[in-house]
């Protein structure tokens, strides 16, 4: 089969096409692209999370390394994605490897592959990794492991703790002593994930829901957005707590509810910490967003003179930009943010801790941090809404949408265009209409953000009529 990297990583059906005979070609050709490029005597350090197989796919590539002659450091235990990233760091591994499919569904696995900077893999890397691929099985050429059992007896496979060095970054990062005075009454959910018990650890007082061991995440994939948090908005709105706290099934991304119980987005997150981190921690740089991220982000960078980045969707392009850049803050729309004095990587924990300092620095909580900030730049609503498309019909809107006809949306006369990622269009008062085609799915997502609830909605309903579904 043809191997080809998404957004983050390579990702499959667990025993459809993530297979371990197709785990070895991907892992043989990353252990090919390491001793091409210098990298193999700095080690490999490899993670995973609580999926189906994530262990045994892991300690899969720990034997393929070990056989290629690399020294390999192996996660003693289940990972959060980010603190596999800082070990990469912390270490000078040449690569890190992750095991897991994020928040995809549950029968979905993945293998994301971190660079010695400690965040993922640039595009020119995975192009790489993909020909290596290739090359190797047009060439028949055999993947070369030893058992795990010798590699550990002969040192060439180290177990170790991977989240402890991690969480002593993060109390250098945020004022722990802070939060856990500040008596914030907060509930967290890492959706059955890798990053269960680490927030509690951090913050005694946090409690949490669904961190038992689940490879099923209870039915619904384990990404936090409205539709999947209902039981922790209940808690929330029941009063007994002031915020709550979400993360995907490798925690590094996040999602919130506000003090009112309403799911808090990552367009919200973004807004709030940005602001605390130019206004509370005095941090200064520039900001980089995806082109499906509020423009919000834009009126800030504008209110604090920073310069503004803006990617297509995916955070390896956020993290070209942090390398690159003088970066304080990037992010984007799935609820994965980055900051500046520590790795260029999406982390959720670190930004749920943020949230959590910006509350106790302000005494204020998420909701009155946001409306602080709208009344000084503006009120915003934003929409998104995933629809199937067949291959057919992907085909001819992409055809429709590439002539520039288009002129006005809904009665609304288009004032800018940007067709660097997908097909959006933006209006005279600032609102904008994304029209995606995914490049991996039969899916098509549309994306809009306007001053008005109504406008959003009207926006959308056009775009439908647009692609015809």
């Amino acid at each position: 089969m043809q191997i080809q990297f998404g957004t983050d990583g390579w990702r499959g059906v667990i025993a459809d096409t993530f297979t371990f005979e197709n785990l070895s070609l991907v892992a043989q050709a990353t252990m090919d692209y390491m001793h091409r490029e210098g990298l193999a005597e700095k080690g490999l350090v490899i993670g995973y999370d609580r999926r189906f197989l994530s262990r045994e796919f892991a300690e899969r590539v720990a034997a393929i390394a070990a056989g290629n002659g690399i020294k390999t450091w192996l996660a003693q235990g289940y990972t959060p994605t980010p603190a596999l990233s800082w070990a990469v760091h912390e270490k000078k591994a040449g690569v890190g490897v992750m095991i897991t499919a994020s928040h995809n569904p549950p029968r979905y696995n993945g293998f994301k592959v971190k660079e010695s900077f400690g965040g993922s893999a640039r595009p020119s890397t995975t192009k790489v990794l993909e020909q290596m691929v290739a090359e190797n099985l047009a060439a028949a050429r055999p993947v070369r492991a030893t058992t795990l059992a010798e590699a550990l007896a002969a040192g060439q496979v180290e177990q170790f703790d991977a989240v402890a060095p991690y969480l002593v970054q993060l109390g250098r990062y945020v004022d722990l002593e802070l939060i856990r005075s500040s008596g914030i009454k907060a509930v967290v959910d890492p959706m059955f994930g890798a990053g269960c018990g680490v927030l509690p650890i951090l913050v005694p007082g946090v409690e949490e829901i669904h961190g038992i061991e689940n490879p099923s995440f209870g039915g619904h994939p384990p990404e936090p957005i409205a539709e999947h948090l209902g039981e922790l908005a209940a808690l929330v709105q029941g009063g007994a707590f002031q915020v709550g706290l979400a993360l995907d099934g490798d925690a590094d991304r996040i999602g919130a509810v506000d003090e009112t119980g309403e799911f808090f987005s990552s367009h919200r997150i973004f807004t709030v910490l940005l602001r605390h981190l130019y206004e509370r921690k005095g941090l200064r740089g520039g900001v980089v967003k995806t082109v499906s991220t509020t423009q919000m982000i834009d009126l800030l960078a504008r209110k604090y003179d920073l310069q503004l980045f803006e990617t297509q969707i995916g955070f390896k392009h956020i993290c070209e930009m942090m390398l690159d850049n003088d970066i304080l803050m990037g992010g984007e729309e799935s609820g994965g943010l980055g900051v500046k004095g520590h790795i260029p990587e999406r982390d959720g924990i670190l930004m749920a801790l943020l949230l959590l300092e910006a509350m106790a620095m302000s005494g204020k909580g998420l909701r009155a941090l946001l409306e602080e900030t709208m009344n000084e730049i503006g009120h915003f609503h934003y929409s998104r809404i995933d629809l199937p498309i067949e291959a057919a019909a992907k085909q001819a809107l992409l055809q429709k949408m590439q002539t520039g006809e288009i002129t006005s949306i809904a009665g609304f006369d288009v004032a800018g265009r940007n067709f660097s990622d997908g097909f959006k269009f933006i209006f005279e008062d600032g609102a904008w209409l994304l029209i995606r085609p995914s490049g991996t799915e039969p899916v098509l997502r549309l994306y809009s953000e306007a001053g008005d609830p109504a406008k959003v909605a009207l926006l959308l309903d056009a775009a439908k009529g647009i692609a015809s579904v």
